[in-house]
């Protein structure tokens, strides 16, 4: 019986010390930096917020197909199923096609739409408009201020001071969490 409870205790610790080995290589796989994630787009900046005017043969050989189909052809993700909808951890929001950066995670908030939801841009220029009648409905599309690449809608039911509520594509954002310090 002692032998049975020792060997048991073994196993334990044993699949206790696998289970922190699998969990830090997996935190070390997700940790990966802005450089390694864009190594195929020469165009991602953080910095540069000039326009960028690509063909979109390039935008399809340097973003991954997720990302093409959401950004350049206006797809949209499914409800609830995005990285970002349910994230409140503090950093800054960027264009996962550009780098431009879009929003703070100040101006997040729950929405119950399954999207993450925001009620104010970085900046003026950080994301611009146009109007979107597929589907039958009259919205307004969020693109990108930078690259022109779809991010996801603008309505007008968020909560004060903006009323807006800025409905978004996880896949579209790149998020950067404030350093501690």
């Amino acid at each position: 019986m002692k032998n049975r409870l020792n060997l048991l205790l073994l196993l334990i610790i044993l699949f206790g010390f696998m289970g922190v080995a699998c969990s830090q290589s997996k935190t070390a796989q997700t940790k990966q930096t802005v450089s390694e994630k864009h190594s195929k787009n020469p165009y991602y900046s953080r910095t540069n917020t000039k326009k960028l005017v690509l063909a979109d043969s390039i935008w399809k050989k340097i973003l991954t197909e997720d990302l093409y189909a959401v950004s350049r052809q206006a797809e949209t993700e499914r409800a609830f199923t995005g990285k970002y909808w349910q994230t409140d951890v503090k950093g800054t929001y960027y264009c996962a096609a550009c780098g431009r950066k879009l929003f703070r995670s100040d101006t997040k908030f729950q929405s119950s739409c399954g999207w993450p939801s925001f009620f104010e841009q970085a900046d003026k220029s950080s994301i611009i408009f146009k109007s979107d009648n597929s589907y039958g409905m009259q919205r307004t599309e969020a693109l990108c201020g930078r690259c022109g690449g779809h991010l996801g809608h603008l309505f007008d039911d968020g909560p004060e001071p903006t009323g807006k509520r800025y409905c978004m594509n996880s896949i579209a954002l790149d998020f950067e969490p404030d350093t501690q310090k």
